[in-house]
């Protein structure tokens, strides 16, 4: 689970970028395991997988020699294994760029996203060293180029509309069923939907602030009518009440972790909610049901 600062960040780079925010973080959370930086000789760094048999294609002669004798360079896909610790692999990725810089930072995946490198130049960058430098500079740099690659590679449309499959095979490449990813991506987003998000925190009478007037305005998009003012009052509570009873839920009134997950499955497009907001919203105008 991501923290809340992180969470935000891929929220924030998901709709900068016109994507489901849920979907976002499902990608992330298996792409990353929900780990965000690994420490490296006292830096923060953006987790790493060094790709030795792009290394070696990306070099010919004595420099292909040379790092096939020390190990790093293989025509043999997953010849080249990966250390287990983040650390060990940043110093296998030093000594592959001190053969050649730029062959080695292509040859790297990075960050939430594990974007490779060698996208540099079609994600619009000038140099590897600028893709490099949008991963390092810390998660809301990461999830941008994850972003950013999903764009790119047009897989928007699939990722929107839960296409796990076409995500799968775009994001993953064609063996993606071999490891399951698709259906791994499915649950991840059933999760972030279902569970608690890392922002979530209790609400109920007496609470004030931003998140209450987040929460008031969901219900007032779900049809409940309420003051969207930042104050938790009888009125708020009476709507998440109503809305927890017609959802199961134990209507105390109180706006907790399983409440607010549930609005959010509400909200999200084919969960019905929004046309019966809809519907209720022309009747109003229109007088009719």
């Amino acid at each position: 689970m991501f923290s809340k600062q992180t969470a935000d960040e891929i929220e924030k780079a998901a709709r900068e970028f016109g994507l489901e925010p849920a979907a976002l973080l499902a990608i992330a959370e298996i792409e990353s395991a929900g780990q965000v930086f690994a420490k490296v000789d006292g830096r923060n760094e953006p987790l790493i997988r060094f790709e030795g048999h792009y290394f070696d294609r990306r070099l010919s002669g004595a420099k292909q020699a040379r790092a096939r004798a020390a190990g790093l360079a293989s025509p043999t896909t997953g010849a080249v294994a990966n250390p287990r610790g983040q650390a060990a692999r940043w110093h296998m990725l030093e000594h592959a760029a001190d053969i050649d810089h730029q062959a080695a930072y292509e040859s790297t995946s990075w960050g939430l996203g594990q974007v490779m490198g060698s996208h540099w130049l079609w994600l619009g960058f000038d140099k590897v060293d600028g893709l490099v430098a949008e991963a390092r500079s810390g998660a809301a740099g990461q999830a941008r180029l994850m972003a950013r690659y999903i764009d790119k590679a047009g897989l928007k449309e699939a990722l929107n509309g839960h296409d796990w499959e076409a995500v799968g095979h775009g994001y993953n490449g064609p063996g993606f069923r071999k490891n399951s990813y698709h259906t791994k991506l499915a649950d991840a987003y059933r999760r972030q939907i279902d569970g608690p998000a890392p922002g979530d925190r209790t609400m109920q009478v007496g609470s004030r602030g931003e998140l209450v007037t987040e929460l008031q305005e969901a219900l007032v998009a779900l049809g409940y009518p309420v003051d969207t003012d930042g104050i938790y009052g009888p009125g708020t509570a009476s709507a998440v009440r109503k809305f927890q009873a017609e959802h199961g839920l134990a209507a105390d009134g109180i706006a907790g972790g399983r409440t607010q997950a549930a609005i959010r499955r509400a909200l999200q497009p084919g969960a019905g909610g929004l046309w019966s907001a809809l519907k209720s919203w022309l009747a109003g105008i229109f007088g009719r049901s």
